[in-house]
């Protein structure tokens, strides 16, 4: 039939399409060294934003290396939102003099809604008049001492936004965390680098990451809300012509999960985030691709095209087809053998790409070679689990969810930058400004 053949065509193209300018980067990010920015004026002053939902265990680590900045950091302001918090978040930040506030509101529940209230209070307040940009993080992040002394190097290159090379604190702890701390580096080493030497828009994780005054009076404070509303600012600032920029020398390090469950469920509302975006984002997008000539907007909308949408709906026309009789059952089954065969090849391109991985940042990784050469086999496993979570994305209400966090008291090496920087030890001014809204 025509139509299963269209489908066929559109989904190869496509598949194709999106691995073609991966591996693109990939050779771009590999090839040639990671792009620096020359030493800049440290003359602006910053708003740090942490939305923090009972993460009274792991705040004080990020705070503490936000305070060891080499960066003067009486021009950096530390704000937390304590989000509809039941334990003492709030107290632990005010007792290290950051601005805190206290949301409460369990209608509009998530990361999104958390911002805009902060950043709506900064505004109604006239603090926004002081910040020419805002760095946001998550709460179980922890900073190299160079962080924003780097990222102001960058912004200060004209960049609107500008996001960060992104490690993890317990790459190690078992095969769970491996697979999400070594995609994510494969994202900041070889992904965003690539794309940066190229002049492209660098790809905006939900934390690690800064955005200009202009981009905040733009949208009046923060405006969204979807699942993955990290993946919607991204679409947004291509959208409005802004360029996002990548940092690799501004190194932080975050928190995995460590249960398959926890895992599975943060990457469910991920791909359902990703369908909102698709949904709300993806016809504008390929039109501002076609117009503008737009290497990002392809880019980006390729890496939220719901594939697995595509593949669902032509398996169930084949289906429907062959069962009245319009095609055989056998031409439909024999599409099967052929994934077959793209799975043997997956598996063994995913451990590849791992062992790729760990060697070349073997330095920035910290875990023994034992651990990594298992980590190296489950990483297939992981990846491919996106397969049935892609799948039950479709059909799931997700919402978000907070996930739970240990913490560590320390940076893991990184002797890709000098960690020997004094303590700076100030606080930021006007410390200890509280608020609670019902």
């Amino acid at each position: 039939m025509i139509l299963l053949q269209f489908l066929d065509l559109i989904i190869f193209l496509l598949g194709a399409g999106g691995m073609i300018y991966q591996v693109l980067y990939f050779l771009v990010g590999f090839i040639s060294k990671p792009q620096t920015f020359p030493d800049a004026p440290e003359d602006k002053h910053y708003a740090v934003l942490i939305s923090a939902r009972d993460e009274a265990q792991v705040i004080g680590n990020l705070i503490g290396s936000l305070k060891k900045q080499t960066y003067p950091m009486d021009l950096v302001d530390i704000w937390v939102v304590a989000d509809n918090c039941t334990d003492d978040t709030a107290d632990v930040c005010r007792s290290l003099s950051c601005h805190v506030l206290e949301r409460f509101n369990k209608q509009e529940v998530g990361k999104g809604y958390a911002l805009k209230f902060l950043l709506n209070h900064i505004r109604d307040n006239g603090f926004s008049d002081i910040y020419d940009a805002y760095f946001i993080f998550d709460a179980d992040n922890l900073l190299d001492p160079h962080y924003i002394e780097e990222m102001n190097k960058a912004f200060q290159q004209g960049n609107d936004a500008v996001t960060s090379y992104r490690n993890s604190t317990n790459l190690s702890e078992n095969w769970v965390s491996a697979g999400s701390a070594l995609w994510f580096i494969f994202q900041s080493r070889l992904l965003n680098s690539g794309r940066s030497i190229l002049g492209n828009n660098g790809w905006i994780g939900g934390t690690g990451f800064m955005f200009s005054k202009k981009i905040m009076e733009r949208n009046a404070g923060w405006k969204f809300h979807l699942l993955t509303e990290d993946v919607e600012f991204t679409m947004d600032c291509i959208l409005s012509g802004d360029h996002i920029g990548y940092c690799s020398t501004a190194v932080f390090y975050d928190e995995q999960p460590v249960s398959f469950k926890q895992s599975w469920q943060q990457r469910v509302r991920w791909s359902k985030g990703f369908l909102q975006v698709f949904r709300y984002y993806g016809l504008s997008m390929i039109r501002w691709a076609i117009r503008e000539r737009d290497l990002s907007a392809m880019d980006m909308t390729l890496t939220i095209c719901p594939f697995m949408v595509l593949s669902v709906i032509r398996f169930g026309l084949g289906a429907i087809y062959a069962a009245l009789g319009y095609v055989s059952w056998h031409s439909q089954l024999a599409n099967f053998s052929t994934y077959w065969v793209s799975l043997v090849g997956a598996i063994v391109g995913f451990i590849l790409l791992a062992a790729f991985i760990c060697i070349l940042e073997r330095k920035k990784i910290n875990a023994t070679n034992k651990e990594l050469v298992a980590y190296c086999l489950s990483f297939p496993w992981f990846m491919l689990s996106y397969v049935p979570i892609s799948f039950v994305a479709m059909f799931s209400k997700s919402r978000w969810q907070p996930i739970a966090h240990t913490g560590v008291a320390s940076l893991p090496p990184s002797p890709s930058l000098d960690q020997t920087s004094a303590d700076s030890g100030k606080s930021p001014h006007g410390a200890g400004h509280t608020m609670k809204k019902k």
